[in-house]
């Protein structure tokens, strides 16, 4: 058999069975997918090899929840409430600068960062998808784009119906792309009404696309549902046909015990973002109590105007820390769950699982190189424990997406950093220009 790549590593991190490590094993490609995986004494040559040593292969990260085009608002307003950073400052400050340039910018920029971390393919919810989905197409990212629907007019459009109707006009044009897989995105239950809501699980359902939503984000949030619906949000989605198994639900801080069973029983998928939580006091996700509940927990970094980093080594540590530390259990999110979470579970969330997500024969070959040969990662005993809780996003060397590669040796092969640097730059000077005391 022809091999078109072979990767021969320390250690080869499946995911799929839990907690399994491969020693000194190899990983075949052939045409873009897993053709083998076989001990390194055993493998059939290739094309190309790649010699990993003291390197752990393993799955693509999978960023489950961001807003890839905020990056160019990192920083902007920090150390505020919720409510405060989005209505005083986010809000306006999108309403000034948000457009199709600062979209491809802010995503270019997105794309490096999660590039260079490891994440091969993340969820996004933002406006001017288009520009996401291309950049993320140049850049060799798998990109799951949430198209939003919200009811207040922004420079993307100006009332439900054109939100609608310019986000399926996007699914019509990405959804048969290799890379790119569209889902319809209501902002949130406190900003969608209810007869928006009904039409787009109507549309979602003629498309068979799923739906990723913002839900029991904060305390003020419920309160606002049950003064404006009698019910907590949860229930008014429920009553609107909405909490099924294509529902990605984000955040989800704010959880009674009969929520956490209904999301179990319909088969949504909780997305938890623990970082971005905990900057804006949020609240926290109940991870422990999801997972023994058998929901399907994944991870994602939220924007980074509100984390502020598109880091999921950076996750992957905080859930399995914040766990342990809210139930008092130190066996709570082990680091092989904590890995899961942020690789298959992902997939399964974004409807993916059959393609990426694990490092099985048959899937895409999606996959990161981290060098455990440095000393944040010495001495090694378990490479899936040093993963989760010692090592940087700076440990990982190279990235594939169905075996193209997009990182080698720590540098970028499909986005030109230092002109997607210089364009960042210059959206900060011009943020700080229209607003100098907003940006010091």
């Amino acid at each position: 058999m022809n091999f078109d790549l072979c990767l021969k590593a320390s250690w080869i991190i499946p995911v799929e069975p839990r907690g399994q490590v491969l020693r000194d094993h190899a990983l075949l490609v052939r045409d873009g997918r897993i053709a083998a995986i076989a001990p390194q004494n055993k493998a059939p040559r290739a094309a190309v090899t790649v010699n990993l040593p003291g390197h752990a292969l393993l799955p693509g990260l999978i960023n489950a929840h961001t807003h890839a085009a905020m990056t160019l608002f990192r920083g902007l307003a920090d150390d505020l409430p919720l409510h405060q950073w989005l209505h005083e400052h986010i809000w306006p400050a999108e309403g000034r600068y948000v457009n199709s340039d600062f979209v491809r910018d802010g995503s270019a920029l997105a794309a490096l960062e999660m590039i260079k971390g490891g994440t091969t393919c993340f969820a996004d919810m933002y406006f001017f998808a288009d520009e996401t989905a291309r950049v993320a197409t140049q850049a060799g990212l798998r990109a799951v784009l949430g198209l939003v629907v919200i009811d207040v007019p922004t420079a993307w459009a100006r009332d439900p119906e054109e939100y609608l109707s310019r986000g399926i006009a996007l699914c019509d044009k990405w959804r048969h792309d290799p890379l790119v897989k569209p889902l319809l995105a209501p902002h949130a239950p406190y900003s969608v009404s209810d007869e928006t809501l009904t039409r787009i699980r109507v549309r979602a359902d003629e498309l068979d696309i799923g739906l990723h939503m913002h839900i029991h984000e904060t305390a003020g949030e419920i309160e606002h549902s049950l003064q404006n619906h009698g019910v907590r949000p949860l229930a008014r989605l429920d009553r609107l046909g909405i909490v099924h198994s294509d529902l990605m639900a984000v955040h989800m801080t704010q959880l009674l015990p009969d929520e956490i069973a209904l999301c179990a029983e319909r088969g949504v998928s909780v997305v938890h973002c623990p970082e971005s939580n905990l900057k804006i006091a949020a609240g926290i996700c109940p991870a422990t109590a999801l997972a023994h509940a058998g929901v399907n927990l994944a991870l994602g970094t939220d924007g980074a105007a509100s984390n502020n980093d598109l880091d999921m080594f950076g996750e992957m540590r905080t859930a399995a820390l914040l766990a342990k530390g809210t139930s008092g259990d130190a066996t709570a999110v082990p680091a092989a769950y904590a890995l899961e979470m942020a690789t298959l579970n992902g997939a399964r969330a974004l409807g993916l699982a059959a393609d990426t997500g694990s490092l099985v024969v048959g899937k895409s070959a999606d996959l990161i190189a981290v060098d455990l040969n440095v000393p944040a990662t010495q001495p090694l005993y378990d490479p899936i424990s040093q993963i989760v809780y010692a090592a940087s996003r700076d440990q990982v060397t190279h990235v594939w997406v169905a075996g193209r590669a997009l990182l080698a040796g720590r540098r970028p092969l499909t986005l030109d950093e230092k002109a997607i640097i210089g364009r960042a730059a210059a959206w900060r000077d011009k943020i700080r220009a229209s607003d100098p005391g907003e940006v010091s």
